[in-house]
């Protein structure tokens, strides 16, 4: 019923909280205003037959308008399961990128380039230029792209590597990894099913512990087994890395598993695809004990291990001063991630996470963390630490500073209400629902006994009312029925906020609807920019670079975020670039930039700064109303309004 771009617009449409222009849907989808115009129109009039519709708002945009909730959700039930059934034929460039490296994977066979323009419904050239972006990506896996005159192109590289390339290119990324699987086009679902109920069974008999993720990672890769094995591939293994798997309890287990997968599915797995499959085991074992004791930890953990992650958090205290490093959990947590993680690399696996853009959008400073920790690993044991696997190390790294964050000492105010009794304790339960952990509602009172308030026991006031005389703690005036308004400023006083906006941005360093078409120019530009005015030396971009190459900063949405590797600047600001068209920064398209700069040796806690990065990376309409701005006072006034 919605073909790949109308879908696309709806999505936008639906994740938006504010109106989206056509501008900002074109840029989105790459096609231009008209079209989307068009689009619209097209859209309109499906959704009006199925409870929704497109409102046009004068001079800001289209919204999604839902006017019957079931018949909308039926439609969207209707979309989602004809898109499982058959791929949309892609339109935008990514998205021909994952269908050309997905139809060369499944491919024995050289592919003519003529071929693929008709499947894809474009031209020859245009072939050639997606399959240059394919090129690259597969060059990060130690698969050749190989040429032939006459005969078209195919890929050339290690049944393994093949492997773990097909297990992130065939399966959808969106969604959950049980999703990708009952999605995907490897083997039926029945035959899914069996694989999984299998692994269950074993794991559970021989008592060996896999994450959600590692559970599903392996059933994908006995999956694909199944796939290249019914083709006449089979992994090798060197004999030495063979004759010490086959002493792994794991090889035993493994044994089993591929015993009852032969007997299902009618597959024979010779012995080497035995070890492959105790491999994953082994990567994705995990040992638990949450109730160890300080005194205890050195001893329960492998020591080269335990000490690798003691030098990864003083890194990480060193550069960001997360106030992180005596969390016992994150020690264990960490150290016991490390030892199934250094395996995995050791037999040059790639543990896929579905999680990455997530982790890297919700958690920057634990991303960070992450990078810092990469950087440790390569240092003290030569293992270049892919990013998905650096995500991973981040969730460790932001579980433990939600943990410091809600240890901090709860904020405590009382109310000050003038319209009775019920509208004091609504405003109560509101404060404590909306603030819990962060803020202890005292209790409440009338105007006329304020100065029976125990100032010295609260840390601020909330009133409906104005009050004129002097406190000596702030007072947060609100509405009766508190608004978005009044939480944001009892948030920044909880937060200890300012504008931060202004305290990051400075005119001379904020560069609107700029003419730029590649990353490196606007990078080479902000750095000019630093220079002129003496903020930064030729070692700056350098350090920016090498940052990019360990992990992109562009984090969807339009939205990029580079800096340096470590902190270089005297100051804590943001350089801020937007550009007229989106440009592609490592297969993303990107139209607003803020290089970070990071004071050197900062004993400041950049938490909320950070957040506020975050929800520009989350907020698809705060993106465009920042692209459009002109001006530095329509910058900073959009930013005020969150």
């Amino acid at each position: 019923m919605l073909n790949a771009r109308l879908s696309s617009i709806l999505r936008e449409l639906m994740a938006a909280r504010n109106s989206l222009t056509s501008q900002y849907l074109a840029n989105v989808i790459q096609v231009t205003s008209r079209t989307i115009r068009n689009d619209i129109k097209e859209l309109d009039r499906l959704l009006s037959a199925n409870g929704a519709g497109i409102k046009s708002v004068r001079g800001s945009g289209y919204e999604l308008r839902i006017d019957d909730d079931q018949r909308f959700l039926k439609l969207l039930k209707e979309v989602f399961q004809n898109s499982s059934l058959h791929e949309d034929l892609p339109t935008l460039p990514e998205e021909r990128i994952r269908y050309l490296i997905k139809r060369l994977l499944l491919s024995d066979k050289f592919v003519k380039l003529d071929e693929l323009a008709d499947e894809l419904y474009i031209s020859r050239s245009t072939v050639q230029n997606d399959l240059r972006e394919v090129k690259k990506i597969l060059q990060a896996y130690g698969i050749v792209l190989e040429k032939r005159p006459n005969y078209g192109v195919k890929l050339r590289g290690e049944e393994v590597k093949l492997r773990f390339c097909m297990s992130e290119y065939i399966f959808r990324r969106r969604g959950t990894e049980h999703d990708m699987i009952a999605h995907s086009s490897i083997m039926p679902s029945a035959e899914m099913d069996a694989v999984r109920n299998i692994i269950l069974d074993e794991v559970k008999q021989n008592k060996i512990t896999l994450s959600d993720i590692g559970l599903n990672n392996l059933i994908i890769h006995i999956a694909i087994a199944c796939l290249r094995i019914r083709n006449g591939n089979y992994v090798s293994i060197y004999p030495d890395e063979f004759m010490d798997i086959m002493k792994q309890k794991e090889y035993e287990v493994a044994k089993e598993v591929v015993k009852k997968i032969d007997s299902a599915l009618q597959v024979v797995f010779p012995e080497t695809e035995i070890a492959y499959v105790a491999i994953h085991l082994m990567g994705t074992k995990i040992v638990a004990n949450p109730n160890i004791g300080d005194k205890e930890i050195q001893n329960f953990l492998d020591k080269s291990i335990y000490d690798l992650t003691m030098k990864i958090l003083d890194k990480i205290e060193n550069k960001l001063m997360l106030g992180v490093k005596q969390d016992k959990e994150l020690v264990v947590g960490l150290s016991l991630h490390l030892k199934p993680a250094i395996n995995r690399y050791k037999y040059g696996m790639n543990l896929r996470n579905p999680l990455l853009n997530e982790i890297k959008s919700n958690y920057p400073v634990a991303f960070e963390s992450g990078i810092l920790a990469g950087m440790v690993i390569k240092e003290e044991i030569g293992i270049d630490v892919h990013e998905s696997e650096i995500a991973y190390l981040a969730l460790h790294i932001g579980a433990a500073i939600e943990r410091r964050n809600m240890n901090n000492q709860l904020k405590r105010c009382m109310i000050v209400c003038a319209s009775g009794l019920g509208s004091a304790r609504l405003l109560f339960y509101k404060l404590q629902s909306k603030f819990s952990g962060a803020l202890e509602v005292v209790g409440t009172t009338e105007y006329y006994k304020i100065n029976e308030i125990p100032f010295d026991t609260l840390d601020f006031i909330v009133s409906t009312i104005p009050i004129r005389e002097p406190l000596p703690i702030p007072v947060i005036e609100v509405n009766t029925i508190l608004g978005g308004k009044d939480f944001h400023r009892i948030e920044m006083v909880i937060n200890h906020r300012s504008d931060i906006t202004i305290d990051y941005t400075r005119e001379e360093l904020v560069f609107l609807q700029e003419k730029f078409e590649t990353r490196d120019e606007v990078l080479l530009f902000l750095e000019n920019m630093l220079k002129s005015y003496g903020l930064v030396d030729d070692t700056f971009i350098q350090s920016v670079f090498e940052r990019e190459a360990l992990s992109p900063t562009c984090f969807g949405n339009m939205v990029a975020i580079p800096h340096p590797m470590v902190p270089q600047t005297e100051e804590t600001f943001w350089v801020i670039c937007t550009l007229q068209k989106p440009i592609v920064w490592a297969n993303k398209r990107v139209q607003f930039v803020c290089l970070l700069c990071v004071e050197k040796n900062s004993s400041s806690d950049l938490q909320e700064m950070y957040r506020l990065l975050g929800k520009v990376v989350d907020d698809a309409s705060l993106v465009q109303q920042l692209v459009r701005c002109r001006t530095y006072k329509d910058f900073t006034s959009v930013f005020a309004s969150q």
